[in-house]
């Protein structure tokens, strides 16, 4: 019988992919056969990370930038899985945000994953193979005083289904859509906006999921993997939560 949720013989392409949920990803499929190929700017960071994972690669890769993008796809051989998860975050209400930081969440958030996923169509067609972005509970429900990242991950749910609907049969295309997850994503949150009362904070962020804690990059991961793999045929067009119950109040 062959076990479940291997991905053996398949190449994977993890945006963001050299810490927190995307670190997690890599290393989960990895474990499962997969060669990652970790795609992320932290140059550094990639490489200490490829170090750990035999059959891995790196690419130094701003997803906002198109040239880069497509250079960057247009050497991969082959590609049966991406992930897009590069993204970053900003605190602030309608009247709070700047027009500069909303374009900027908008240039990382949607149109990296838009170059990102454009640029690797024609390899994922030929292998018939799948797509899972990294939305939120942000993109499903709103959240105080997060204006921009919730018009960016609601983003990241529409095209999920649009391109779902394209490619049906061809092509899976799947999104998850985590709570707060305890990554280095969130303690730069912390860091930057909640200086003096990091623990204070860090505690209402645990609290706002009803099991009373915030998730594990590890979690997500294996909810990634699971999409990725065979036992997911089906699965198409889906925002999947995996969120403590937050969504569920």
């Amino acid at each position: 019988m062959q076990t479940p949720f291997r991905l053996d013989g398949k190449t994977a392409l993890i945006t963001g992919g050299a810490s927190g949920i995307g670190e997690a990803t890599c290393r989960a499929l990895a474990r499962a056969g997969a060669a990652v190929i970790i795609a992320d700017d932290d140059r550094p960071r990639a490489d200490a990370l490829s170090a750990e994972l035999p059959g891995s690669s790196v690419l130094s890769l701003d997803v906002s930038n198109e040239a880069a993008v497509d250079a960057a796809i247009a050497g991969l051989d082959r590609l049966d899985i991406l992930v897009n998860n590069a993204g970053i975050g900003l605190v602030g209400n309608v009247e709070e945000t700047a027009l500069a930081d909303f374009e900027r969440l908008l240039l990382v958030n949607v149109t990296g994953m838009f170059l990102t996923t454009r640029a690797a169509m024609p390899r994922l067609l030929a292998a018939k193979g799948c797509i899972v972005n990294v939305g939120s509970v942000a993109g499903l429900v709103g959240v105080k005083r997060r204006f921009a990242y919730c018009a960016t991950k609601g983003a990241v749910v529409a095209l999920t289904r649009q391109m779902a609907v394209d490619y049906a049969g061809r092509l899976r295309v799947n999104c998850v859509c985590p709570g707060t997850v305890e990554t280095p994503f969130v303690e730069g949150y912390l860091e930057k906006f909640h200086k003096h009362e990091k623990d204070k904070v860090r505690a209402e962020l645990h609290a706002r999921q009803p099991v009373g804690r915030m998730g594990r990059p590890e979690e997500i991961a294996n909810l990634v993997l699971y999409l990725c793999s065979a036992e997911a045929e089906f699965v198409t067009g889906s925002a999947v939560t995996i969120d403590g119950g937050w969504t569920a109040m």
